[in-house]
């Protein structure tokens, strides 16, 4: 076991610095005009792009690295020790300790396909987990031939927390396809014993109309159970079992939101990223409908058709969405229930305000931070953030002088 160095440093200083920029400054991200124009795109309904901007809130932020040295990290969860499981793209899995000690990588785990955006991916742990050591991962499952799948698998984390016992696959993406992108993929529990897993379409044209054929779990959203895999689907007729949503391009955040319904995010092509509120049984729409053009600027769908469901929000230009929280806490409670999202390309934390299924505004945090992978929220209401780089970050973020009044 290694420890990493610890740092802290203020996010106004670093503003000050122009290294970020301040809350009055940070206000430009609509300034870029979006690239559905060019084919004269326009929101369903009002907020559904580009919310007012959420003001009142200057709150200066500190900045605390608890880890370095993480290797493309992916999926985070906090552990009932408040220690902290990550996951790393190339196939590790690791512990860091509150205090930043990083462990050797954790034995049991089986092969990824760890090419481009390929390896392992989320990871969740069972709300006994205390009891029962319950760890859960996706990951991308070679094939042979070049080809893989999303799979998700299930074991017992060893009491020292060095190996990974009694694990069994339980669930795998169908078909296997020979491509490096889209694996998706986000688990969200139901707390009543069914894991949520959100699916990438596998990105090139041909796989991407099976996010529209019912007899594949590509472009999908599915829900087992967590124990065994057995298919728990929206029954939807002449679909597969465990299918519960489809149409989906490549999910990349899930939470539930403070009333218990499921919300999932995912990236759009040039353009077009989505937050979208799950229902059974819905069609999003991908790729016949969406708010993005191709790479090459070309018109790409509709972005409204009959039988699918409208996103609830969406982004052009694209921030490059990911993993994401809703936050419950006291050490931020202006941002009580507010969606937390990570920012890949947009290097930031989105944090959205929601009311009634629908997006009231929208601001941007932490500037510069780097390509955040995943959001958590801390036991005591602190923000994690991990961020995706060769020499990844676990970061902790407070408000300004938290820190030091928890030591006094």
């Amino acid at each position: 076991m290694r420890s990493l160095r610890r740092s802290t440093t203020s996010l106004t200083a670093l503003a000050a610095t122009g290294f970020l920029a301040t809350m009055a400054a940070a206000q430009d991200f609509n300034d870029a005009p979006p690239h559905g124009a060019a084919y004269d795109q326009t929101p369903a309904f009002d907020n559904q792009t580009r919310a007012p901007v959420i003001g009142n809130d200057d709150t200066p932020l500190t900045r605390t690295v608890v880890a370095e040295g993480l290797e493309h990290p992916w999926g985070l969860v906090q552990l009932p020790d408040d220690s902290w499981l990550v996951t790393e793209r190339p196939g590790r899995m690791r512990i860091v300790s509150p205090e930043g000690e990083l462990s050797d990588p954790i034995e049991g785990l089986p092969e990824v396909d760890a090419r481009d955006q390929g390896g392992l991916h989320d990871v969740s742990i069972a709300d006994d987990f205390a009891e029962t050591r319950r760890v859960w991962w996706t990951y991308a499952e070679p094939r042979g031939e070049g080809e893989n799948g999303t799979a998700v698998a299930t074991g017992l984390l060893s009491e020292d927390g060095t190996r990974l016992e009694d694990v069994q696959r339980i669930w795998q993406q169908q078909p296997a396809w020979a491509s490096t992108k889209h694996f998706g993929a986000r688990i969200v529990h139901d707390g009543e014993g069914h894991i949520f897993v959100g699916l990438g379409e596998r990105s090139d044209p041909e796989p991407r109309e099976y996010a529209q054929d019912p007899q594949s779990t590509l472009g999908k959203i599915i829900r087992i159970d967590a124990e065994d895999g057995t298919p728990a689907g929206a029954e939807i007729e002449g679909a597969l079992p465990e299918i519960w949503s489809m149409g989906h391009r490549n999910i990349q955040g899930a939470a539930m939101g403070p009333d218990g319904q499921l919300w999932m995010n995912e990236h759009g092509p040039k353009g077009g990223d989505e937050l979208n509120l799950i229902e059974a049984g819905v069609n999003y729409g991908w790729p016949e409908v969406t708010y993005g053009v191709e790479y090459n600027g070309n018109e790409l769908g509709v972005t409204e058709k009959e039988g699918t469901r409208q996103p609830a929000y969406y982004w052009d230009p694209s921030p490059a969405i990911s993993g994401m929280a809703f936050y419950d806490g006291e050490m931020f409670p202006d941002w009580q229930g507010h969606a937390l999202i990570g920012g890949l390309r947009s290097e930031d934390v989105i944090r959205l305000s929601i009311e009634g299924g629908e997006v009231t505004g929208e601001a941007r945090h932490l500037r510069g931070i780097g390509r955040v992978r995943e959001v958590e929220v801390a036991s005591d209401g602190a923000l994690m953030v991990i961020t995706d780089h060769e020499n990844g970050q676990l970061i902790r973020i407070t408000p300004e002088g938290a820190e030091d009044e928890a030591d006094a």
